[in-house]
């Protein structure tokens, strides 16, 4: 197989070689032949310079390489996109596109970019005026409400507040420490469930349901949620891939709710861990992801190659 797709030189952009979704993409890449490499993004250099950018890595250049895999925390997108843009600028195929990061980072933006495009969402409130927010309450139907960081990950930043007063008192104490919040409907059928859909190109190719722990809303699997295998209905499998299409990921993990007028989308991934979906379904993603990853950068080089 390695001989007729032949041999590629990868990158995988991660702070740690030894975290499972990174050791999972490099023993995938290795067992197809490929030379890959794990590069630490807040060791690399850049050099900007007109026609010869150049990227260093302890001081060596980081060159001939044909395809990038970025796993960026969500902590240094900023920097990680920047180098993104460097290997872009270098004609080199990036997994996920340094603007396509950026874009799935803005959470506000995000949940703009799929209202626009006619995909459900909870019923969503920014907060600028903290003297309207009694009238806020009320267009989410009232309390309880989810009051989320726009920065928030793995949960935390994630906050139920079951009663006018509390949500006021929170949103109130958030924004004078200058965090940008948004508000959400709370979804009381979902009963704490949510759905993690993992797309690789144009397809889903896992799913899952993740149910918080008792006494518990938030449903990630960091905080003791339980999760297994589920079937989407072709509703949900349409707006997942619209969802991704529209943030301009083609490998994603898809979070939404089903709620008693649809599936609602909660959030689109741009670097989703493999720890949790994997060892759940049973699917060897990471596999999948390498060669999606062959069949994009051998397309790109095509393409650079004909508009030379």
């Amino acid at each position: 197989v390695t001989k007729y797709l032949g041999i590629m030189r990868m990158v995988i952009l991660s702070r740690a070689a030894g975290l499972y979704s990174t050791q999972r993409l490099l023993v995938a890449g290795l067992r197809r032949g490929h030379q890959i490499k794990v590069v630490d993004h807040l060791r690399c250099n850049m050099l900007i310079k007109e026609g010869r950018p150049k990227i260093f890595f302890e001081n060596a250049p980081l060159d001939h390489v044909d395809a990038l895999i970025p796993r960026i925390g969500a902590s240094v997108t900023n920097r990680g996109a920047a180098l993104i843009r460097q290997f872009e600028s270098k004609g080199v195929y990036s997994a996920t596109s340094s603007d396509a990061l950026l874009r799935a980072r803005d959470k506000l933006r995000s949940l703009q970019l799929l209202a626009q495009a006619r995909l459900q969402i909870p019923k969503t409130v920014f907060v600028n005026a903290l003297e309207d927010l009694p009238k806020t309450l009320d267009w989410l139907g009232g309390t309880p409400v989810v009051i989320k960081l726009l920065e928030s990950t793995h949960g935390v930043g994630v906050i139920l507040s079951e009663s006018p007063q509390n949500a006021i008192s929170v949103i109130e104490t958030l924004t004078k420490t200058n965090e940008r919040i948004i508000i959400q409907e709370f979804i009381k059928e979902a009963k704490g469930g949510d759905i993690r859909a993992f797309v690789v190109g144009n397809e889903v190719v896992a799913s899952m349901h993740r149910q918080a722990a008792k006494g518990e809303f938030r449903s990630n699997m960091h905080r003791g949620a339980t999760a297994e295998p589920i079937q989407l209905t072709e509703t949900e499998r349409i707006m997942v891939l619209k969802a991704t299409e529209v943030m301009g990921l083609s490998i994603a993990g898809v979070d939404f709710l089903r709620s008693n007028r649809g599936p609602l989308l909660l959030e689109v991934n741009a670097s989703p861990g493999l720890e949790g979906i994997e060892t759940t379904t049973k699917i060897n993603i990471a596999n999948l992801i390498i060669k999606q990853v062959e069949r994009s950068a051998r397309y790109h080089k095509k393409q650079s190659q004909t508009k030379a």
